[in-house]
């Protein structure tokens, strides 16, 4: 019998397998709760389970942690670490924190769901260096609960209350791990994240934001949308070629009338598409729709020739939106002394650094 993963286990699946193995049924309620509450690495950790039953549960699962080759953080206090999984492939993730904005503070973190990006947008780092694999449903967890683990040794209280789906890759193209990881980390014997604070950013596949509605409606929705051109989409989110302005912006009316949640259209401005012209058609194609845009000043990327717009540009921009009466905002420039802004993210170092962390 193939070992389960403990990290990408519903409890209803990990119920299942220790009554198959002569195991208690709270057996598994206990070890849900040290692995995706407390962030355990090893069975020895679990107080409240014997050694033979430990040893039992060897026998039917595995806690595989990630590695972490490097943690940095940002004069703004943004926090980035790279991972290394484990067949030695690695990801990059993003801790953002928001003090004050409500009632409590907010821990965002935007999370990978690919090791690399297949869609190719040629304004973002990830993609550059190719698409290797999916990550699995307990990779995707393991990032929360590894992050989790490091910052309650800081501050004990510490808990991760936001999640974006905006890291490396596209997660409507692992649309099964994505999902299970959410609810996994929905949980309340777990990280007890609610649903609605978690919101999955997409190039434009159509037809998952489709079943997403379906399948979980308390999930956000965020958009990459970059242009009301297909001709200029095709090049920026090649992505567009396959599910074009026409069938994407059905698919987002679609979300929105299921759900009754806003999408949120982000907007990434540079040379190509900051003219006025370009957002007053972004007016007409969402006029009438539940959305909100999240303009983004592009970010500097080694090996891309896309320009950033200035800021009258920018502002010109946000004011056309603000006059055609469509919610707008300039997203926030968090990590980018740290290369974790918007797009900036990478599976690995570079050269040297690299090899030598990887080797360690």
């Amino acid at each position: 019998m193939e070992k389960l993963d403990c990290r990408g286990c519903l409890e209803g699946e990990m119920r299942a397998a220790c009554l198959e193995n002569g195991l208690k049924k709270f057996r598994a309620n206990q070890v849900f709760n040290w692995v995706n509450a407390r962030g355990v690495h090893h069975w020895d950790e679990m107080k409240n389970i014997g050694k033979q039953d430990s040893e039992r549960l060897d026998r039917v699962f595995f806690i595989q942690p990630l590695t972490v080759l490097k943690a940095q953080r940002s004069a703004d206090g943004t926090r980035k670490f790279l991972f290394r999984l484990a067949d030695g492939e690695s990801i990059e993730t993003v801790l953002m924190d928001y003090d004050h904005l409500t009632s409590r503070d907010r821990h965002t973190l935007c999370v990978s769901t690919q090791v690399g990006c297949p869609v190719g947008c040629p304004f973002c780092a990830t993609g550059m260096d190719g698409f290797r694999r999916n990550l699995t449903a307990g990779e995707i967890t393991g990032q929360v609960l590894e992050i989790s683990r490091l910052l309650q040794q800081e501050d004990p209280k510490f808990t991760v209350t936001n999640i974006v789906f905006m890291g490396m890759g596209e997660p409507f193209l692992n649309y099964d791990a994505v999902m299970k990881a959410i609810r996994i980390l929905n949980s309340e014997n777990g990280q007890n994240i609610g649903m609605r604070r978690m919101t999955i950013s997409t190039s434009g596949v159509a037809p998952k934001i489709i079943q997403l509605a379906q399948d979980n409606p308390q999930v956000g929705l965020a958009v990459s949308l970059h242009s009301v051109r297909n001709e200029v989409r095709d090049t920026l989110v090649p992505i567009n070629r396959r599910y074009p302005l026409q069938e994407l912006l059905e698919a987002c009316r679609y979300y929105s009338d299921q759900t009754n949640r806003r999408v949120t259209f982000e907007f990434a401005l540079h040379q190509q598409n900051v003219s006025k012209e370009e957002a007053e058609k972004l007016v007409v194609l969402l006029k009438g729709m539940l959305a909100h845009v999240n303009l983004i000043p592009i970010n500097p990327v080694i090996g891309s020739d896309v320009q950033k717009a200035g800021k009258e540009r920018l502002t010109m921009f946000k004011r056309v939106l603000e006059a055609g009466k469509i919610p707008v905002s300039i997203r926030e420039e968090k990590g980018l002394d740290i290369d974790a802004a918007c797009g900036q993210l990478r599976q690995r170092l570079e050269c040297e650094e690299y090899a030598s962390l990887k080797q360690s």
